[in-house]
């Protein structure tokens, strides 16, 4: 059980003074599921976590847990981020930075409104690859490593989840540059795949995804009815994973000696590795079928 210390909106703020032999993390997107569990984890571990978050929340109101407002499509934020982190750490560095925060954009790509696509890749892609150039001379200092959180979907891109698939399959291309270009510092870079996990982020985005249709032409909507009744049929009996599994590969990512390139996270994360390896054409037929779309002809 964690002490509580006073809630205060000031941020960013500091919950424990920072001792310089403790390793120090940083982890953004830290208010969501699977960030808050993370820190929450990290610092029952012993690291001193830097919780990334856009507003404060009574929850990571805990020692061992700094709250440090970064929004990661801001730099101005970023950069004031970076200075409180170097001023507290005095020299000593950042052990991780783990690149958690993110969007979920759904629906058929046809839909999806332009300023929503920038959106997911402003924040899933742009963010992250920020966040690394401005935290960079920090890793260095502290012996660090880099821990990129992406999804199954990189690997297997499901219908109507094409805009997450895309934006973390481009933070894993940025990933695996990142590795062979700072490997001289011996900086790993890491990559988390988890599966459908249980989190908020699927009903935000599914409600965002509601208005978004809501707001186009209802004729191109209904070309998609027939898809949307079976999708919704199929994640209805959807399995999800609970947020512990990927918080226990974020803990082993972060404190092994030698850290992997890839870790997945859940068993349908495990089963996308399998069906990447398939021809497209019998990935095609199986994902259609697992989801129910298979032979659904189309709405005139």
């Amino acid at each position: 059980m964690h002490p509580r210390v006073p809630f205060t909106d000031s941020i960013p703020r500091i919950t424990m003074a920072t001792n310089s032999s403790v390793r120090a993390v940083l982890i953004t997107g830290a208010t969501g599921g699977i960030g808050k569990a993370a820190a929450i984890a990290l610092a029952d571990k012993g690291f001193h976590i830097y919780a990334g978050v856009r507003t404060a929340t009574p929850e990571l109101d805990v020692n061992g847990i700094t709250q440090i407002r970064i929004d990661v499509t801001d730099t101005d934020s970023i950069a004031a981020a970076v200075a409180a982190v170097t001023k507290r750490q005095d020299g000593a560095g950042l052990y991780a930075l783990i690149n958690n925060a993110g969007v979920l954009v759904q629906g058929p790509v046809e839909l999806v409104p332009p300023a929503e696509l920038r959106r997911q890749f402003q924040v899933n892609v742009a963010g992250p690859v920020q966040m690394i150039q401005a935290f960079l001379p920090l890793l260095r200092e502290g012996g660090g490593r880099i821990i990129n959180i992406s999804a199954a979907s990189a690997r297997v891109s499901p219908p109507f989840l094409g805009p997450i698939g895309a934006s973390k399959a481009a933070l894993e291309s940025f990933s695996d540059s990142l590795r062979v270009e700072l490997a001289p510092w011996g900086i790993p870079v890491s990559v988390i795949q988890p599966g459908a996990m249980r989190t908020e982020i699927f009903a935000k985005s599914g409600a965002a995804a509601q208005e978004s249709l809501a707001q186009t032409d209802p004729r191109r909507v209904a070309l998609y009815e027939r898809q949307f009744v079976a999708l919704d049929k199929a994640m209805a009996g959807q399995r999800f994973a609970p947020v512990d599994v990927v918080v226990g590969v974020i803990r082993a990512a972060v404190v092994a000696r030698s850290p992997k390139a890839y870790y997945t996270a859940g068993s349908d994360a495990r089963q996308a590795v399998w069906l990447s390896r398939l021809s497209p054409r019998l990935r095609d037929r199986l994902v259609a079928r697992v989801l129910g779309v298979s032979g659904i002809q189309p709405t005139r």
